[in-house]
């Protein structure tokens, strides 16, 4: 029945739920999506032939109605602070995954759209447009693929992938239905196996959607204000026009109170533009916003790419913000600018495309 028009099955991204179903159809014992995930997601195999312990019979069974494929590799590009850029081909298209190794850990930068629709005005993603949803398969993909890298070049001593992080190409909860079963995968003990702790989601905020969210999974949110209020949210990112901040902290606030995985906290992402949104002023008007949110602030300083007219705050605008905060008890760290110089850094994402921007395009706040 699932050979029809001769068309093989791709079982990467399949959950172990849809898995068993499979199996089941095809008059075998459930047992056995178990045991291909662990050769998918713990030994990086992606040849049905190898699996040592699928008899002679089943292989040749499963050889003719499923295949193993991933994301090729487009390009890689290796920053002098240890960042890794990949640059993953889909057809004629491509998506970005960034690799970035701390002392402690190491975390898996994925997107999940090819380009974005949201048009926020300081981010690279923005200018490719929206082109369409990644399926769960190539969200996996990037991580099946930065992993089994990983395993391949242990002589290199690159430290494994602890956190992964919903932060590339692309808003995350526009596409909940590939989404979700991506992040199930990642933390089935016979997927990746990561905690629900080390997952991060992070959203311009779509609150229905957020609502829902927590009825589907259970992971860290984040969420990318980036203003501390609706008259400049609205200029750097439209979508405000439709879910305003209020709405935004009020859904994240319901999925927190039932979420395992925040402790009872959010992180609020923001970027540091010089002039505006970096003044003293809008420090307190953040700390006002944030009153009644338990709350952690990631300050970002922003990352330059070509024909905006955006600037960096300098270095005492960020550090006199953080003291700001800090001194009014939130919870606050400056995040460090990684892999700037392959244009792997919070918002350099584009596929590329960003070599193809008209420069009569350049934006004014």
């Amino acid at each position: 029945m699932f050979n029809k028009t001769n068309k093989k099955i791709n079982i990467l991204g399949k959950t172990r739920e849809e898995l068993y179903d499979f199996f089941i159809k095809i008059g075998e014992e459930k047992f056995r999506a178990e045991q291909i995930m662990k050769w998918i997601y713990k030994r990086y195999c992606d040849d049905v032939s190898l699996m040592t312990d699928f008899s002679k019979n089943l292989k040749n069974k499963l050889k003719n109605i499923i295949k193993i494929d991933h994301l090729d590799i487009e390009s890689e590009n290796i920053s002098q602070d240890g960042t890794i850029k990949w640059v993953l081909k889909i057809n004629d298209q491509n998506i970005e995954t960034v690799y970035i190794p701390e002392i402690n850990r190491a975390t898996l930068c994925i997107s999940s759209q090819i380009g974005c629709a949201l048009n926020c005005k300081f981010c690279a993603t923005s200018y490719q447009g929206f082109n369409r949803n990644l399926n769960s398969y190539e969200i996996i993909s990037q991580i099946w693929y930065a992993m089994k890298i990983i395993n391949d070049r242990n002589n290199f001593k690159l430290k494994k992938i602890t956190n992964i992080v919903m932060m590339g190409m692309g808003e995350p909860l526009l596409n909940l239905k590939n989404l979700v079963p991506a992040i199930k995968i990642i933390l089935d003990n016979y997927g990746f196996g990561l905690s629900k702790r080390r997952i991060t989601i992070s959203t311009a905020g779509i609150s229905p959607v957020i609502k829902k969210l927590g009825k589907l999974i259970d992971v860290k949110l984040a969420i990318s204000l980036h203003a501390p209020n609706d008259i400049i949210r609205n200029k750097i990112m439209p979508i405000n026009k439709k879910y305003n901040i209020k709405s935004i902290l009020l859904s994240a606030k319901k999925y927190i109170s039932t979420s395992k995985a925040n402790k009872g906290k959010i992180s609020i992402e923001y970027i540091m533009l010089n002039e505006i949104n970096d003044k003293t002023e809008h420090a307190y008007q953040l700390i006002n916003c944030l009153k009644n949110i338990p709350c952690k602030i990631n300050l970002i300083p922003w990352n330059p790419f070509p024909y905006v007219k955006y600037k960096c705050s300098n270095f005492n605008k960020i550090n006199n913000f953080y003291k700001i905060l800090i001194k009014h008890g939130i919870t606050t760290t400056i995040r460090k600018q990684r892999g700037i110089d392959i244009k792997a850094a919070c918002g350099q994402l584009s596929g590329n495309v960003i070599n193809r921007i008209n420069k009569r395009n350049i934006i004014n706040f």
